[in-house]
């Protein structure tokens, strides 16, 4: 289910990092922890599927960027400096409606910073509305507001590829990791990647986040963005349609929309 969270401003800060993306992933687990430590912990620690032992278990939910209007740009700084007093922010877990009130309670009214030691925002959530999921069918397209990340990593690298489309691996790769997310964290149906088939529509942008900024943990993931034609069955489009469609989905990756 996705949901949108409207934002306020309690302070007078206006900066914020350009690669806040990380700071939003860590919120978000904050919260889960609070409300209940064994769910937060199995969400950071395992992700979700039904195979414990499965070393490629997957994240349960995703977010979008923030809509903050048209920020000045630091470019030097690497920060945005925010006018908006209201900035709308979605956020989606692969959940079923049920669960939708517990989610809604979780987040209303909490207040947070978010950013680095430097610069960042005091924020206090005014409001969290549940969306209505749109109509699927087996075809449909989409555009990517977040990149999709497809990595290689061979047996002696240190760091793994971070893939373009123009790379021979990428669109193999792509359905594998769509079929292993919905093979580890649906049961009993499984499906196979023959059943999935992804058609880029446009050209690509490379983009993506600094990850665990000022760290010695820091790294950049790089994805892509593109609006892409999707045909697999119905339960992957709910499937990255809540979840996320691309690796590292809870750190703000390969968040969707729907192009009519």
């Amino acid at each position: 289910m996705r949901f949108e969270l409207t934002l306020n401003r309690t302070t007078k800060q206006r900066m914020l990092p350009m690669d806040y993306q990380y700071y939003i992933s860590a919120w978000i687990y904050k919260v889960l922890k609070h409300a209940d430590a064994d769910f937060a912990n199995f969400l950071h620690n395992k992700g979700y599927g039904k195979n414990e032992n499965d070393s490629k278990l997957y994240k349960l939910f995703c977010f979008s960027r923030l809509n903050f209007g048209k920020p000045k740009l630091w470019k030097e700084k690497k920060l945005f400096e925010i006018s908006a007093h209201e900035i709308k922010l979605q956020i989606s877990f692969d959940v079923n409606k049920a669960a939708s009130n517990f989610i809604k309670g979780l987040f209303m009214a909490q207040e947070f910073y978010l950013g680095d030691k430097f610069n960042g925002i005091d924020f206090k959530v005014s409001n969290v509305a549940a969306l209505p999921e749109p109509e699927f069918t087996e075809n449909m397209h989409y555009h990517l507001q977040t990149p999709w990340v497809v990595s290689y990593q061979k047996e002696n690298d240190k760091h793994p590829q971070y893939l373009s489309p123009k790379d021979k691996l990428f669109d193999s790769l792509t359905v594998k990791h769509l079929a292993e997310k919905y093979n580890n964290t649906r049961q009993p149906k499984l499906i196979s990647p023959v059943q999935i088939n992804t058609k880029r529509l446009n050209d690509f942008k490379r983009a993506g986040f600094v990850m665990k900024p000022g760290t010695k943990e820091q790294s950049r993931i790089v994805g892509n963005l593109f609006e892409f034609e999707l045909n697999a069955p119905l339960e992957v489009h709910k499937m990255i349609w809540n979840a996320g469609c691309s690796e590292k989905s809870s750190s703000g990756f390969g968040w969707v929309e729907k192009i009519d």
